[in-house]
């Protein structure tokens, strides 16, 4: 099977199959800045909650980090993707991400991010994350279902996309 790619104008004038398979409404661009910021599982760390995946265990959300946060050490169950969105987030002094940057960490991954100035991200977690003990065991668990506990429990669980 090849690949060929139609501009709009040949899809109206060479027939509507392609047409009448659209799925209808269209989906609808959700509003952000009304969704208030809410306190996360990490302190000096804020959520705006966007989705969540029961399939997967994994969520969409924003997250807003107050200057000088460095994160507990945490393991990614699933990978994760960020965008950071304002300000700064490191794990080495020698490869600071900034607005516009882009980071994939794969499942497996345990680390321990920082920020100097304070950072908004948009995070895609494709399943769980894990926080660590200081001894290395695992000391608590956030997946779709803790996420949308907390997005009940902060009123904002309608916004959610399910």
């Amino acid at each position: 099977m090849s690949v060929m790619l139609c501009t709009a104008e040949r899809q109206r004038t060479q027939g509507n199959a392609a047409r009448d398979r659209i799925t209808l409404p269209y989906p609808k661009f959700q509003k952000l800045d009304p969704i208030p910021w809410r306190p996360w599982v990490m302190e000096g760390v804020q959520y705006k909650l966007l989705s969540v995946n029961s399939r997967t265990g994994g969520f969409t959300c924003m997250l807003k980090v107050l200057p000088g946060v460095e994160a507990p050490i945490h393991h990614h169950l699933g990978a994760i993707e960020v965008m950071v969105m304002e300000g700064d987030i490191c794990y080495e002094e020698s490869d600071i991400g900034g607005p516009g940057d882009y980071m994939f960490e794969p499942a497996g991954d345990i680390h321990q991010p920082r920020t100097k100035g304070g950072c908004v991200l948009f995070c895609v977690f494709d399943g769980p994350i894990a926080g660590l003990a200081p001894d290395g065991s695992i000391a608590g668990i956030v997946d779709y279902k803790v996420m949308l506990e907390m997005a009940e429990r902060d009123g904002v669980a309608g916004a959610v996309h399910r």
